[in-house]
């Protein structure tokens, strides 16, 4: 039950996540557009270039600032993350039972386990 409820989380987190890859691509891209518009701020001289860079920052600002919601993908990218660290860490199923008994499959898939060493 554990393994199921880790693979549907998984799903779900699975299913934001590429729902909202194209809204976090925008903002990844719109910040970086932003970080070269700084750079340009910081290296021009003149007021009218600052002017300039500052009315083209204001508008890539409004564009990052439309895909915050991104951020909703980058918090199901690292919920994905942890179930997968603990889809690892969870004991996996041996195919033994623990109870004895003359059963054929289980005698069978422990001489396997004999013969496969």
């Amino acid at each position: 039950m554990n393994k199921f409820l880790l693979f549907a989380g998984g799903l779900v987190a699975l299913m934001v996540l590429i729902v909202n890859l194209g809204p976090m691509i925008l903002l990844g891209l719109s910040v970086w557009l932003l970080y070269l518009v700084f750079k340009q701020f910081v290296k021009s001289d003149s007021t009218a270039g600052k002017i300039g860079w500052v009315v083209v920052g204001l508008i890539v600002a409004s564009m990052a600032l439309s895909n915050i919601y991104a951020l909703i993908g980058f918090a199901a990218g690292y919920v994905l993350y942890l179930i997968a660290k603990k889809w690892k860490k969870s004991p996996d199923y041996d195919g033994s039972f623990s109870g004895g008994g003359d059963d054929p499959f289980t005698n069978f898939e422990r001489q396997w386990a004999d013969l496969s060493r």
